[in-house]
């Protein structure tokens, strides 16, 4: 079996955690890093994965997942660095982390795979993308791509196009969490309590993204399909387009990937 240290417990490092024991990874198949000690047994007690300092989680495993903060990755290579046996692949879930970043840092021939992952991680539904350094094979990309498969669906991109990805689906979330809380503000305005707005907006979205995902239809042809002629819907509609919304979202979506290029720069 292949041994998995994760270095970083927060919600990413756990809900990797606890897909891996769900696709059915043994828990001493795993291990993890926590800097605070009430965290680290607090995860120990509820996923009975133990936990470790990086240079022993690293140093027994034959794959290290990097779920750290970017402006935290300086100290943990340094750490890692003497500890990884030849051959043990590292994956970086590090928003705007480039892999050459990793091979510099790491011993020469470190094969290194890039990961994008999003929040509904923690729910099993993550959105990853995956892009393979230097030394990484086809199959470490494989490898990977079963990993992450027990939280979600996964991607290959070329490395060129991470940047695009964090902006897109790694922010992704945060726009539709942005747009849902207009649309009950919206609900409560029009004189819904506020239960009753999000209830009928959050099932709205959820049917709505099952529709993208299960129909072959184009979003367009899907939203036209409710547009009804001099309707509520094109009203909404010609509202949104008078205000720029879709103008003001591609440039939301341009301007997160401007800050995933800065983040990579600036380690």
């Amino acid at each position: 079996m292949t041994r998995i240290a994760v270095l970083g417990a927060g919600k990413i490092g756990e809900a990797l955690l606890a897909g891996l024991l769900a696709a059915g990874r043994p828990a001493a198949d795993l291990v993890f890093t926590e800097r605070h000690p009430e965290r680290a047994a607090e995860l120990t007690r509820r996923l009975g994965v133990g936990s470790a300092d990086v240079p022993k989680a690293a140093a027994e495993a034959d794959v290290v997942v990097v779920a750290v903060k970017p402006q935290d990755i300086a100290p943990v290579l340094t750490d890692l660095k003497p500890a990884l046996r030849p051959g043990t692949l590292v994956v970086s879930l590090c928003a705007g982390l480039p892999t050459a970043l990793f091979e510099s840092g790491l011993p020469e021939g470190t094969p290194v795979v890039r990961v994008m992952p999003n929040t509904p991680m923690v729910v099993g539904e993550a959105m990853s993308a995956v892009s393979g350094g230097t030394h990484a094979t086809p199959e470490h990309l494989a490898l990977v791509e079963e990993l992450l498969g027990a939280v979600g669906a996964v991607v290959r991109v070329p490395e060129s196009q991470q940047d695009a990805v964090t902006a897109l689906s790694g922010s992704g979330p945060a726009y539709f969490f942005f747009l849902v809380e207009a649309m009950i503000d919206a609900g409560i305005l029009l004189g819904l309590p506020r239960a009753v707005a999000a209830d009928l907006i959050i099932q709205s979205a959820y049917g709505a993204a099952t529709m993208l995902r299960e129909s072959s239809d184009h979003p367009v042809l899907l939203r036209e399909a409710v547009t009804s002629p001099a309707g509520t819907t094109i009203a909404a509609i010609r509202e949104l387009e008078r205000h720029g919304v879709r103008a003001a979202l591609i440039d939301a979506i341009e301007a997160a990937r401007d800050r995933s290029v800065e983040l990579g720069r600036s380690v």
